[in-house]
């Protein structure tokens, strides 16, 4: 089930929690894909906070909002390129999408697998995806205070299975997410602190989300391929020189 646009934007962008859970989230992102110049960047479910500092550098940045959760207009103060869709059904070409990031949209789908196909038919060759979901041994799972508390919180060897069996291929996984989901001052002065600190441990450790690369390989289709057999034009004139055998009986002859 997914949560409502109000209460996401209200969390990342009205709390402290939210502004500190986003610069967390978006700085591991952006060690992963620091340059996406000329690419075509598109985000699925509340994607949105993570995008913004690729709106200069992409050819395109779009952000997705399924229909249960709802869509605002994002960014503020410049065109918007956010748009309701529905959830396995993308008003996007197969594969024109470079970048793909999907936050808070397939641990709450009730249709992940379909979902997936999805995120795989808009992809281009080559093309690569960052999926944000809660860690299971996480405090942030255990926290409904936050949109980390919902939906299907995952261990890491479920999400990279899930994804293997869609065809991606696992390219690289990392943790965010440290700091404890509070909102008393004193653990949000220190978020900082906790994120250094947490880079240097395995995301499986003690991350409140994992963040898990995939890439797109198209392979060439295997086997033994079957041409069919084209019919000979020239047969057509072989009986002139050459007569073909008649048939036993005829219609004609009965």
């Amino acid at each position: 089930m997914y949560l409502d646009v109000q209460d996401l934007r209200n969390f990342y962008y009205r709390s402290m929690l939210g502004r500190a859970a986003q610069a967390s989230v978006r700085t591991r992102l952006l060690d992963l894909w620091p340059d996406v110049a000329g690419e075509t960047v598109a985000g699925f479910g509340f994607a949105a906070p993570l995008l913004r500092p690729y709106l200069k550098k992409a050819r395109r940045v779009v952000a997705l909002m399924p229909g249960p959760q709802g869509v605002m207009q994002w960014p503020a103060g410049l065109p918007n390129v956010s748009v309701l869709c529905e959830e396995t059904m993308w008003p996007l070409e197969t594969g024109h999408v470079d970048r793909l990031v999907v936050l808070h949209g397939l641990e709450t789908s009730e249709r992940p697998s379909n979902l997936l196909e999805e995120c795989w038919r808009v992809l281009g060759p080559g093309g690569r995806a960052v999926f944000i979901v809660p860690n299971r041994a996480g405090l942030w799972a255990r926290s409904d205070r936050t949109p980390f508390g919902f939906g299907r919180p995952y261990t890491l060897t479920q999400l990279e299975n899930q994804l293997r069996a869609h065809q991606f291929e696992i390219a690289k996984h990392v943790g965010a997410l440290y700091m404890p989901p509070s909102h008393k001052r004193f653990w949000l002065k220190s978020a900082r602190l906790f994120e250094q600190a947490g880079q240097s441990l395995p995301a499986i450790l003690a991350g409140g989300v994992f963040m898990v690369e995939v890439c797109k390989q198209s392979y060439p289709p295997s086997g033994n391929a079957i041409k069919e057999a084209k019919q000979n034009r020239i047969r057509v004139l072989e009986g002139l020189s050459n007569p073909l055998p008649k048939p036993a009986w005829s219609t004609e002859e009965r």
